[in-house]
């Protein structure tokens, strides 16, 4: 029996990326002392008090079919989420709840592209990206963001790209640089889409961790909030990424669309989960100011560190949980790095090429473990490099 041509080519020669992640874990389970900076997975799990509340949904009964575009109050906390943060005018119909962020992507590519049609994404990129955009039939194509431009995307880069493409994925805070989109860079962005009717999705699941600077989400610009589908989680903001909640956000006739994809393909998200979500989401900036706290303390350790050398440079970390380091002074790659601080120091980080083309040379390190286990890691990283 033979699998489907979209199958057999979602990973082009095998590979998703995830090999030395994939490595670290199988040494782990041999019974190897592996410290893991690899995932965004936080090292402190979801709050016990919404566990508590998903526990009391469970129990009272939330436990059948839910609503398949969520649960109402969901989607109205959800909107007016939105609102607050973006000054962006949203109600309930422009949100429809999803099994986390990757099945609202899935949704959004699957809202947009026939079979055969040119996506734009921004390299370096999150590792499922192009992978997703070959599930629904699509052609990926990556825009480079440079290094020596601080990773910013530019807008004649992604214009040069632009003819015939159906939409532009981008990501900011950005997995996995940790830089955050300037204002200048996204109405470059928004200028291209606009100019070459492009979509815009905007992947904003980092948006509660911002170490510098503002989060801009671009559906907040002219002309932009009837071509922009925002993709948003509870993954990282609540640490709650087991639970898979996300949603989407955009215009009532793609979000109605996407409804009527959900019931044919995921039926909706498990109502005392989304009653967790509610739950978290109304407990305010305080909650997601405790679940980003630790990220932020860890990366003033790591400048420290870092300042006391000059083989290794930091990549301005504005936001998200992640720090992207150019090891090119080294003159290995990123996965020969990789490869032998794992083999020689059983730390596990990830290679900038599980990225793309435009994070060669670098490696990105999740800060992900406690304080003194991270200062110990990033001590010896540096050390060997």
């Amino acid at each position: 029996m033979k699998l489907s041509h979209r199958l057999e080519t979602l990973t082009p020669g095998g590979s998703d990326g995830w090999e030395v992640f994939y490595r670290a874990r199988q040494m782990k389970t041999a019974g190897e002392d592996v410290i893991e900076l690899t995932i965004g997975e936080h090292d402190i799990r979801t709050d016990p008090i919404i566990l508590d509340a998903m526990n009391d949904a469970a129990l009272g009964g939330h436990t059948g079919y839910a609503a398949v575009p969520g649960i109402a109050d969901l989607r109205q906390k959800v909107a007016d989420r939105v609102t607050k943060n973006t000054g962006v005018p949203t109600g309930p119909e422009n949100v429809v709840i999803t099994p986390g962020g990757q099945a609202a992507l899935f949704a959004t590519h699957m809202g947009i592209l026939d079979s055969g049609d040119k996506a734009l994404f921004i390299d370096p990129f999150y590792a499922t990206y192009p992978g997703t955009i070959r599930g629904v039939g699509g052609i990926p194509v990556p825009v480079p963001a440079h290094a020596e431009n601080g990773f910013q995307p530019a807008a004649a880069d992604i214009a040069a790209q632009a003819k015939d493409a159906k939409f532009l994925l981008i990501n900011t805070p950005n997995n996995p640089t940790g830089v955050v989109y300037t204002k200048e860079t996204l109405q470059g962005i928004a200028d291209v889409c606009c100019e070459h009717d492009l979509w815009l999705i905007s992947d904003e699941v980092y948006d509660t961790q911002i170490w510098e600077g503002e989060h801009l989400s671009p559906r907040a610009l002219p002309n932009m909030a009837e071509r922009t589908l925002v993709v948003g989680s509870m993954s990282k903001s609540h640490a709650m990424t087991g639970s898979r909640v996300g949603w989407i956000v955009g215009p009532v006739e793609m979000i109605d669309a996407i409804i009527n994809l959900s019931t044919h393909t995921t039926y909706g998200v498990p109502g005392y989960i989304q009653d967790a979500a509610l739950f978290a989401l109304n407990q305010g900036d305080a909650l997601e100011e405790k679940v980003a706290a630790p990220f932020r303390r860890r990366l003033a350790l790591a400048k420290d560190i870092i300042a006391q050398q000059n083989v290794v440079q930091l990549v301005p970390a504005h936001g998200a949980m992640y720090l992207m380091l150019d090891i090119r002074a080294t003159g290995m790659s990123g996965l020969d790095f990789a490869n032998t601080l794992l083999d020689t120091h059983k730390i596990a980080v990830m290679p900038g090429e599980s990225f793309g083309a435009a994070a060669a040379g670098h490696i990105r390190v999740a800060m992900t473990v406690a304080d003194e286990e991270f200062n110990k890691a990033l001590t010896t990283l540096i050390e060997f490099a």
